[in-house]
């Protein structure tokens, strides 16, 4: 039996439930400001310290990016994920989660043809449209300020 695109989508959407946009949102809203605002207490912390800045701003870093592997490798990461939706996509942590997912995934597969060689199926290609991007970004504000 033949199904169209049309009837097929209007299947779908009889069988899928209604999602509740505004509550994804303001959970999405409240976890992503929550790791945040955790960041900016870290940094608001070690500005105190005889730090200098890039040395607190890179152990920030660390620490969201530390406790972020750490929490997806004990699975507490799915856990906060499956509430917070894309609030846990804060760039930082979101990336940190789509490295050691897979890496965790296909380690038993071997350490060269497992982990090492899917550790960025999933951050890859936002490293290489991102570096892509940026070279494009490069060159039109070159040619920009030549004009």
């Amino acid at each position: 039996m033949y199904i169209s695109n049309e009837e097929y989508g209007r299947m779908a959407k009889r069988a899928s439930p209604n999602s509740p946009v505004f509550k994804n949102c303001f959970k999405a809203f409240l976890f992503g400001g929550g790791i945040c605002a955790f960041a900016q207490i870290l940094t608001e912390l070690f500005k105190m310290t005889s730090m200098k800045e890039e040395e607190y701003k890179t152990l920030v870093t660390f620490i969201l990016i530390s406790l972020t592997a750490l929490f997806t490798a004990l699975g507490f990461f799915d856990n906060i994920a499956k509430h917070a939706g894309a609030g846990t996509m804060v760039p930082i942590t979101g990336f940190a989660n789509s490295v050691v997912s897979p890496a965790l995934e296909f380690q038993t597969e071997g350490y060269i043809l497992g982990t090492a060689a899917n550790m960025f199926k999933i951050a890859g290609p936002v490293i290489v449209f991102g570096c892509g991007s940026a070279v494009i970004y490069g060159f039109v504000y070159w040619i920009t300020r030549i004009i």
